[in-house]
């Protein structure tokens, strides 16, 4: 099976479980029972509609299919934490699930890479930070007093995985709008969180480049993601480091949108369409 760091959008990762009791730290309760089966993407406590009877349901989605089908099997039925068994079921159908596959975010892929890689078998770097502030000329209109300034900043990092082989990059763009720019403090604040979402973004891209191949017998292989490519793959360190003077490359090809990178943030309360069992 391969596992991607990217947002679970199939039907096979994600897990309806229903017939819960209320009670305080429920979604903790569900996080601990469905975590031993592997890695969780989210756990989500909704209470069920009138016509459905009191209690709650959960949408648990997993990173692998096959972790989520384990889960199912062992835990419908149960009652885990509660009185009352619970029901489980693997969702089959699409419906309802996003068609964009999103990038995790820098966090979530670093989780990711602990649990199937461990602590010691991937390292970043940083290659580059630059302030690319006013580098496409928007904030030096003539005859223009500026209320706000745009913070910019362009970073390249370098993920290594030494036990596999493996070395990818990612570059990324973010930025923000200071209002008072004139404030010391304001700036330096703004500054150093633009800083710290660049290298979020580009750890995230560099991260998208890499396929996790989970075997049966638990071993993990890794393969290069060819598909997710960039131009800035085949420039050398001194070339990334000076990558605001090369003419051919735009920065717009970096500026990840920050909802994609967050996207593991957003919240989304409609109930997808579920192939409930027979029984």
């Amino acid at each position: 099976e391969v596992v991607e760091f990217r947002v679970p959008a199939g039907s096979a990762q994600t897990l309806l479980v229903w017939g819960l009791e209320p009670e305080p730290g429920l979604e903790h309760s569900l996080f601990s029972a469905f975590s031993k089966f592997g890695p969780l993407y989210s756990v989500r406590v909704h209470r069920s509609a009138a016509v459905a009877g009191p209690g709650c349901y959960a949408v648990i989605k997993f990173f692998s299919g096959g972790d989520a089908s384990r889960a199912q099997r062992t835990c419908n039925g149960q009652r885990l934490f509660q009185k009352s068994p619970l029901k489980v079921c693997v969702c089959t159908r699409q419906k309802g699930f996003q068609q964009q596959v999103l990038a995790l975010n820098s966090n979530k892929c670093q989780e990711l890479a602990n649990h199937y890689l461990g602590f010691n078998g991937w390292s970043s770097r940083i290659i580059t930070l630059q302030n690319v502030s006013g580098f496409d000329g928007e904030n030096e209109e003539l005859g223009k007093t500026l209320e706000k300034r745009s913070v910019k900043y362009l970073c390249a990092v370098e993920v290594t995985l030494p036990n596999h082989g493996v070395r990818t990059r990612g570059v990324a763009l973010s930025e923000a709008d200071v209002e008072n720019s004139e404030d010391p403090l304001r700036f330096v604040t703004a500054s150093r969180r633009v800083q710290k979402l660049a290298v979020g973004k580009a750890l995230s891209s560099a991260f998208q480049k890499i396929l996790l191949v989970v075997l049966e017998n638990g071993k993990v292989a890794v393969e290069y993601n060819s598909t997710q490519e960039e131009l800035t793959d085949s420039l050398t360190e001194e070339e990334l480091k000076g990558l605001v003077q090369v003419s051919e490359l735009s920065l717009e090809q970096f500026d990840l949108k920050e909802d994609e990178v967050l996207s593991d943030l957003s919240f989304d309360d409609e109930l997808p369409s579920w192939e409930m069992p027979s029984n």
